[in-house]
């Protein structure tokens, strides 16, 4: 038995005797870099936070700091501190703003495979105890269809693709969602695919993106993919990532920031029947092993 088939198994074990999973988790994506898509996670954040959700955001974008850097915080400890040196779960998130919560990557995802058996039944522990301190996780990944980007969004129960109306985005989106749906061990009926329209300028340009990824997403892969919303264009939006600040905090009034409300909402209360969103936090590391096993 491999290094990762223990920790699958460990977890397993771990994910039988802990209490339900109540914490939702979805991954944020995109198939190119610059299209905001650390920008939406933490708008996201911000107004999940204002419903009241406890919320903790995972960069896993390793090697950027997007999401430090928005919130104007410095993480002491990521995830390798936490398997490697006997840090507890609580110690590496970091606060936020209006106590969103920080979880770095760090470098320590690629070492999951080479874990000892202790270090394996204190990863399972530590994961579990996040459903007791948030109701959501975000996950933002890097851009593109690199292995690390494409086995945390197979592995996620939910992921939202950021495109803006330009043509290189719409391709890059597809070529992402394509790549999905070309690996043998993507199981689509277990992912629901969002798609967010940002930097649009018009409600038209919005559901125009969505329409041109929907329409060759069905054509050439039989797939189904969903829209969640659109952010506009907007100027204080710009102003407020080039200052490293949040728009939904700054100024939650500016168009861009209503809009970041409205996705949130669809994201939260949204239902869709025909998909079967399940699994934690505990379950997705269980299909992230997955995936890196296969």
């Amino acid at each position: 038995m491999d290094q990762a088939e223990r920790l699958r198994n460990v977890i397993k074990q771990k994910s039988k005797e802990a209490p339900p999973e109540n914490a939702r988790v979805v991954t944020v994506t995109s198939g190119k870099g610059g299209v905001g898509k650390s920008n939406v996670a933490v708008n996201m954040a911000v107004w999940l936070q204002k419903m009241g959700k406890r919320v903790i955001i995972f960069d896993a974008d390793l090697g950027l700091a997007n999401v430090e850097v928005m919130l104007g915080i410095v993480p002491q400890y990521n995830l390798s501190d936490l398997i490697y040196r006997g840090k507890s779960i609580r110690e590496i998130i970091t606060p936020g703003p209006m106590d969103i919560g920080l979880i770095s990557g760090g470098l320590g995802i690629p070492g999951l495979n080479n874990l000892t058996r202790d270090q394996i039944v204190y990863l399972a522990h530590s994961l579990s105890e996040l459903n007791e301190l948030a109701d959501v996780i975000i996950i933002d990944t890097g851009a593109g269809i690199s292995d690390s980007v494409l086995e945390f969004v197979m592995a996620s129960p939910e992921v939202l693709i950021i495109s803006t109306p330009e043509p290189s985005s719409l391709t890059d989106s597809y070529s992402l969602v394509k790549a999905l749906y070309r690996n043998p061990i993507f199981l689509k009926d277990s992912v629901k695919i969002n798609i967010v329209a940002n930097k649009v300028n018009s409600v038209e340009e919005g559901n125009a993106v969505f329409s041109k990824l929907d329409s060759v997403v069905s054509q050439f892969l039989k797939g189904n993919i969903y829209f969640l919303g659109m952010i506009p264009q907007d100027r204080e939006m710009e102003n407020a990532v080039r200052g490293q600040k949040v728009i939904s905090i700054e100024k939650p009034n500016a168009a861009s920031s209503k809009a970041f409300k409205v996705l949130t909402n669809n994201y939260f209360n949204h239902k869709n029947e025909t998909v079967s969103i399940h699994g934690g936090i505990t379950q997705m590391i269980i299909n992230f092993l997955s995936k890196l096993g296969s």
